[in-house]
């Protein structure tokens, strides 16, 4: 899969959902974790991160908006429900991505909102646990983002094999000229 992603959350309180939301990640191959004006025991997060994430995938923490930052290139995606919001199967991922929600009792500040580039909300009665809400939308990424066959329209029936890759021909690229 092309491009890389990250996934982080503002204002959490709750240590195992940051472990829980952690461990996933790096289950999902994120590039990196973040948190923005948190307050968690990370040891205690840890305690839900069996895979041992913090040696794998870097954990970046912001102490609020003012410091937080992102690779160029990288947009940022809310994850909220909101009215406005895009619905997230419908929602064509960024190759390059990183992922906020909200704590755990609440939702978005106003002040990141405004720094997201788009916010999509995941199509559910009422709100889930963060780090499932975090786990669906990385599980949806990777379903549109990776290679994988179609799936059968009948139940019960194989999926066709995945085509080989096709390469056209190579590209040839001159050199310029030297100076003289």
């Amino acid at each position: 899969m092309r491009g890389y992603f990250g996934i982080g959350v503002e204002g959490i309180s709750k240590s195992m959902n940051l472990g829980s939301l952690w461990r996933t990640a790096h289950a999902f191959g994120a590039a990196f974790v973040f948190t923005i004006g948190a307050n968690y025991e990370r040891a205690q997060g840890e305690r839900a991160d069996t895979s041992k994430s913090s040696g794998q995938v870097p954990l970046y923490e912001f102490a609020g908006l003012d410091s937080f930052r992102l690779p160029r290139g990288c947009s940022l995606v809310g994850i909220e429900i909101l009215e406005s919001a895009a619905e997230l199967p419908s929602f064509p991922h960024p190759r390059q991505a990183a992922y906020v929600l909200g704590p755990e009792r609440g939702g978005l500040s106003p002040e990141l909102l405004a720094r997201c580039a788009q916010v999509v909300k995941i199509p559910t009665k009422f709100s889930v646990n963060l780090a499932l809400a975090g786990a669906i939308v990385m599980y949806d990424r990777l379903l549109c983002l990776g290679r994988f066959a179609e799936r059968p329209l009948v139940a019960g029936q194989a999926a066709a094999p995945l085509p080989e890759p096709v390469f056209g021909p190579p590209i040839r690229r001159r050199k310029a000229a030297a100076a003289s």
